[in-house]
């Protein structure tokens, strides 16, 4: 199984990507074999600057890269020779079976619908989050940026997604759904999330445990939360946030610890027709090498198969 990374994507990158890619071909196992994307040259330059033959990974030439500021949907258009770009037609094609990238955002959502596409009956794709639960689980959130504006329907996909994820990824049986609101009752909240709600309550392909408020979100009351993109968001940026906040002072604790984005590495993009995992801009090594890992974990649970069996079961033909 190949897992293409991109090798000139986020802000330390090639250096910290060709590092972390090293530190996950260690512990990958048989099977498996990382492909890196990029200019050739550049690569080449950062392997022989770590010590390291430039035949320890095969690389696919992508002279060009995406720019962080660049206009993602316009940027992937007119750069079909980027790293983002060639890294979607290696998924397309087969070639690779994930796809990982600490790079433009925008420009890895653009990609996943205008080249994988999303699955059958998928309204929007979303990003999923990782919730650190207080008691050492892991649970989920979704959206996390994906989706600012949502309509009901979104949300209700959202927590079959979620389900799905929690069951592949983090071996959960019947996870929780809650979805995230002001209040407990079922009346309030604005009109999304009553709307949502009421979807949400009759599907009977989730576990769905009602509204939950934003003090048990790292609780363990439910498995997957559901939101739309923008709150979801705010979430988690405020979650790094504390994380930084709290390691600036010192503070050791194995629930703080459990915030840092390099715990896990890397978001995938459910929805779409593939194996799809971004990271956090600033992507250390450590949280390279937890982003291959994740989409080695994505492979190996097949996920994506089951994803559309489930999928069957709830879109209508």
């Amino acid at each position: 199984m190949t897992i293409a990374l991109d090798a000139m994507g986020g802000d330390f990158a090639p250096k910290a990507v060709l590092e972390g890619a090293i530190l996950a071909s260690r512990v990958l196992g048989s099977g498996y074999k990382i492909l890196l994307i990029g200019d050739k040259e550049i690569i080449h330059s950062g392997l022989s600057s770590l010590g390291l033959n430039h035949d320890l990974f095969e690389i696919r030439h992508a002279p060009t890269l995406i720019e962080m500021g660049e206009h993602p949907a316009k940027a992937f258009s007119q750069k079909p020779d980027s790293s983002i770009a060639v890294g979607f037609g290696l998924l397309q094609s087969g070639e690779a079976q994930a796809f990982c990238s600490a790079g433009n955002t925008g420009a890895m959502m653009v990609g996943s619908m205008f080249t994988i596409k999303a699955l059958p009956g998928i309204l929007r794709p979303a990003i999923m989050g990782y919730l650190p639960k207080e008691h050492g689980n892991l649970g989920v959130l979704v959206d996390i940026g994906a989706n600012a504006d949502c309509k009901p329907e979104q949300l209700n996909q959202f927590a079959e997604l979620g389900k799905v994820y929690a069951e592949c990824i983090l071996e959960i049986p019947n996870p929780k759904v809650g979805l995230l609101n002001l209040g407990e009752e079922e009346q309030k909240g604005n009109m999304l999330t009553q709307a949502a709600y009421q979807l949400l309550k009759v599907n009977p392909n989730i576990n769905f445990i009602g509204n939950i408020e934003g003090r048990d979100i790292f609780s363990d009351k439910s498995d997957v939360v559901v939101c739309d993109g923008f709150v979801g968001n705010v979430i988690t940026k405020m979650a790094e946030q504390f994380f930084d906040i709290l390691n600036s002072r010192g503070v050791k604790d194995e629930f703080v610890g459990s915030l840092n984005y390099e715990v896990v590495g890397g978001s995938p993009i459910i929805g779409v027709d593939g194996n799809v995992v971004i990271g956090h801009g600033v992507s250390s090594p450590l949280a390279i090498k937890n982003m291959i890992l994740v989409a080695r974990k994505m492979i190996a649970s097949d996920m994506l198969n089951l994803l559309k069996g489930a999928l069957l079961k709830s879109v209508p033909s």
